[in-house]
């Protein structure tokens, strides 16, 4: 059986890599010239090592002396963040180009284009005749329609992860992950953070504790937040950028600052496929497939940010395991329940499972056990303090619902 996999992020290589375990022989193509996708390049990865760089600056400037750690005139430097966010990156490509290659799977570079139900054409290469497709093309940061990116003042997120020099006011529009994520990056090197978010709560797609939980400690580091604002403009003025908004009772407010990061989410790259010559259903631009993750061409499936649903490189590796398996005649299956969900800010914000706010609209009769960290003698040790553990349980059969923490990765 030929297999064609198009696009190279967390769901499509590690497809490609178990259809190949499984007797398959295997295609990946990616549009540009690095594997690995938006998390590797552009995403998860480089934000989590910016975010370690940032967090030993923090704590060198704010709690080593409490440890009785005497260090005098530090100062961060960017530029060396960026370049070893780079070397970070790099490693990990070449460890994705290693599976490739021990895995026999065939690597083909270049936009793929549909020509029919069994066959692609890559721009600047050859055409692939295949039996099976699996599309695992990801997603892209989604503008404002009013703001378009322009990628010098009005930035998305892989701009962000790019800058040379430490913004001194950073308006972020979004307090979802990725806008709390890369505004802790710049608030720990000392950019004033103002954080915009249309909804009444931070993280609004968890637990509302979570969110309430994490506007206390983000609020420590400086970051001022305004909830339940709608931005209505955002204008490049050269050296810096003017966001306006209205309050939830009309109220108009207004910003300056040198950067605006505008997180409002992410919208399914579908863009070149040629979808438009097969019998692909599209839903708000995602494309739409059944619960075996098939398209209505029935050899044709389809994973990950593409599909919706949680965007998270986990669940799309979960769903590129689901669909090799699939077609080598296996019977998998997916708990979509028990995919986790991480925020990395400080503390780190996780949880898994319904939220209290699903579990209400179910009706659920449940149960909550909470504790907080700053109970616990080893969080007193390290002086982590803020956040909590959450459990939901079914109050009758004490089945568990979910589990939720704010707080450090610390063990308890």
């Amino acid at each position: 059986m030929n297999v064609v996999v198009i696009g190279s992020g967390p769901g499509g290589y590690v497809a490609a890599i178990r259809c190949a375990q499984l007797g398959m022989k295997t295609t990946l193509v990616e549009k540009y010239n690095t594997l690995g996708g938006t998390c590797l390049n552009v995403g998860c990865i480089p934000s989590k090592a910016l975010l370690d760089s940032s967090e030993h600056y923090y704590n060198a400037t704010h709690t080593f002396s409490e440890h009785g750690i005497e260090a005098k005139e530090l100062k961060p430097n960017i530029g060396q963040m960026i370049r070893r966010k780079e070397g970070v990156i790099k490693s990990n490509a070449d460890g994705i180009n290693y599976l490739m290659k021990k895995n026999k799977i065939d690597v083909v570079y270049g936009l793929a284009s549909f020509e029919n139900n069994a066959s692609v054409v890559v721009k600047g290469g050859a055409k692939i005749n295949f039996d099976k497709a699996i599309i695992a093309t990801g997603s892209k940061p989604a503008a404002l329609p009013f703001a378009p990116f322009d990628k010098k003042r009005i930035i998305s997120s892989t701009e962000a992860l790019a800058l040379n020099e430490i913004p001194k006011h950073l308006i972020v529009i979004g307090g979802g992950v990725i806008g709390m994520e890369l505004g802790s990056v710049y608030a720990r090197l000392g950019s004033k953070i103002t954080v915009i978010e249309f909804m009444d709560n931070l993280i609004p797609t968890m637990d509302s504790g979570l969110g309430t939980e994490l506007q206390k400690s983000v609020k420590k580091m400086g970051m001022d937040l305004f909830l339940q604002h709608k931005v209505t403009s955002i204008e490049n003025k050269g050296k810096e950028v003017t966001v306006k908004a209205e309050s939830k009772s009309g109220e108009s407010a207004e910003w300056s600052g040198d950067y605006c990061l505008v997180s409002v989410g992410r919208k399914p790259y579908t863009e070149g496929l040629g979808l438009e010559k097969l019998n692909v259903k599209l839903n708000k631009g995602f494309i739409q497939v059944n619960e075996r993750l098939q398209t209505d061409e029935k050899n044709i499936f389809a994973i990950g940010d593409v599909i919706g649903g949680v965007m998270l490189a986990h669940k799309a590796e979960e769903e590129g395991v689901y669909a090799a398996e699939y077609l080598a005649g296996q019977k998998p299956h997916i708990n979509y329940k028990l995919i986790p969900g991480v925020v990395y800010t400080w503390p780190e914000v996780a949880s898994v499972g319904c939220s209290e706010e699903q579990l209400k609209e179910k009706n659920a009769d449940y149960k909550i056990g909470t504790f907080p960290y700053k109970a616990l003698g080893r969080a007193r040790a390290s002086m982590d303090l803020d956040g909590w553990v959450k459990v939901l349980a079914d109050k009758k059969r004490m089945k568990f619902w979910a589990f939720t923490s704010s707080a450090r990765g610390r063990p308890i």
